[in-house]
Formats: C-alpha cells, structure tokens, sequence
C-alpha cells in the first residue's frame, strides 16, 4: 500500500455570482482510502458534496458571490493497487463483456471511434490481443504525437491530434482510447493526481482498457508512474471529467496542483500490469 499525498489551489475572480462544480476529491473506493483530508472555501460559503461516475467519484457544487473566491483542498489517499504480469492478461470477447463495460466502446464527444477504425485496424492488425495490444497502441501514440502545451484546445479531438500529431496528455489520452475502442477494446479517460510529473504539476489525463475481467491504466505520455496515480473522476471522455465547470462569470486567476508519493519505496514495479479493479 502507497500513501500519496495530493492538494490543489484554485482561485477565482467572479464578476458576480456564479456556481461550480468542483471535481478534485479522490475517489473514494476499496483501492482509495482517504486517511485525512481538508477542504477549505474562502470565502466560506455552504456547498452540496455528492457522487458522481463510476469507481467512487466525488464532487462539490457551491455558489460564490462577486469578488474573489478560492478553494484550497488536500489529502492524503492510501493506496492500493493490483498487479498482473502482463503477457497474461487478455482480451476479453465482445459476447463476454459486462453490460457496464459496452459504453465505454461507443464513440463520444472526444473519442471518434467510428472515424478512425480502418486506420485503427491497418495499423495495429495480425499484432497479439491482450494486454500487448494495448501496449503497442500507448507506444505508438508516444512515438509518434509530439507533447507540446498549447497546440489544442478544450475543442480539439482524438482525430485532430491524429491529424497535427501533437498534444497534451489529455489528447494522449483521447487518442489512445479512440484506438482502443476502433479495435474492440472498451477504453475510458481518467482524470488523476499523478506523483513524479515535472513542475509545475496540473491534473493528468490517462486511461484505462477493459482487460480480462478488470480495468488496467495506461499512460500514453509516460511521464508518471501509473502505480501511483489517483484517480478523481473515470468518464468517456474529458467532456464529462472536468476539474471545474462553472455557469456564470468567473476568470481562474491561479492553479497550484501537487501530487506526492510518501512511499516510493511501496509502489510495485512499472513492468507489470497496474490495475485499481
């Protein structure tokens, strides 16, 4: 078990009153517990905690009034992860997979898998199924989409980046999961805590792949270990795993997020396949 210890910082310039819905608490499951955790709103105003997705979601709406605003959240998450050799883990048959698990092939806002399935498939065709499979589409998405800020947008799609060839860790995400869905492969975007990305740190975006019987992460970036990442939100896409999504006129005038893994030395190796299901 990991200890990993997790804060953000926002804050906020209203023009006038406006309502957020916060999604920076770690999810609450049986891999997740939350030792400790403080949540601070200043100025302080009532707010409405509620569940929201899939593995534990947790999220807080509250209404600020003109002025400034801040949220100041941290905590500390002990985690547990299961691991698996990876040449072991298969695919999992269509005619088997949960009902659950179906969406999660469809295509979404971000994720056109109907557009990219004839590249999908010339690409990644006659390779091993299985954990490999996914694997290879990670190394090519790493190999082959240069990581620049700046080069997409909160419009920019998994076909937009196939297209430009670069992006952010979110559009590596998107991507990775739009292959994965063209190949029959259920995929989903997770928003997380990630310890060991380089200053200054934001939330990072990876995924997971329906593997046997169990979700697996990958992180088409690679620039964390993914036997540490947090998870906050699991959804189809960005679209529904927003940090804040606010309705009224607000401008986010800082963001301060940190992510630490207190033992290192109890994180499994990165050779084998990380699952938290």
């Amino acid at each position: 078990m990991s200890l990993i210890q997790v804060a953000t910082k926002l804050d906020y310039k209203l023009e006038s009153a406006a309502t957020f819905i916060f999604s920076v608490m770690p999810a609450l499951n049986e891999h997740q517990m939350i030792q400790q955790e403080n949540l601070i709103l200043n100025p302080y105003v009532p707010y409405e905690a509620f569940n929201y997705g899939p593995e534990g979601g947790r999220m807080i709406r509250v209404t600020a009034q003109a002025g400034f605003f801040t949220l100041d959240y941290a905590a500390t998450v002990a985690l547990q992860v299961n691991t698996a050799e990876p040449s072991q883990v298969p695919e999992t048959p269509y005619a088997q997979l949960p009902p659950e698990v179906l969406a999660y092939l469809n295509p979404s806002r971000y994720c056109e898998a109907d557009l990219i399935g004839r590249f999908a498939y010339k690409t990644f065709e006659g390779l091993p199924t299985g954990y490999t499979r996914v694997m290879a589409v990670v190394d090519w998405v790493y190999k082959n989409i240069e990581y620049i800020p700046g080069t997409t947008n909160a419009s920019s799609s998994a076909s937009d980046v196939l297209l430009q060839r670069a992006g952010v860790c979110r559009d590596f995400a998107h991507l990775s999961v739009t292959l994965c869905r063209a190949l029959g492969i259920p995929a989903r975007y997770i928003s997380a805590y990630a310890p060991g990305l380089e200053l200054p740190a934001d939330f990072h975006g990876v995924f997971e792949a329906y593997l046997g019987g169990k979700w697996y992460f990958f992180d088409a970036t690679r620039m964390a270990p993914t036997s540490s990442f947090v998870r906050i939100s699991t959804a189809r896409d960005a679209a529904d795993a927003s940090f804040a999504t606010i309705v009224g006129k607000a401008t986010m005038t800082r963001m301060q997020v940190e992510a630490t893994n207190l033992t290192p030395q109890e994180s499994p190796s990165e050779s084998l396949a990380i699952t938290t299901s």
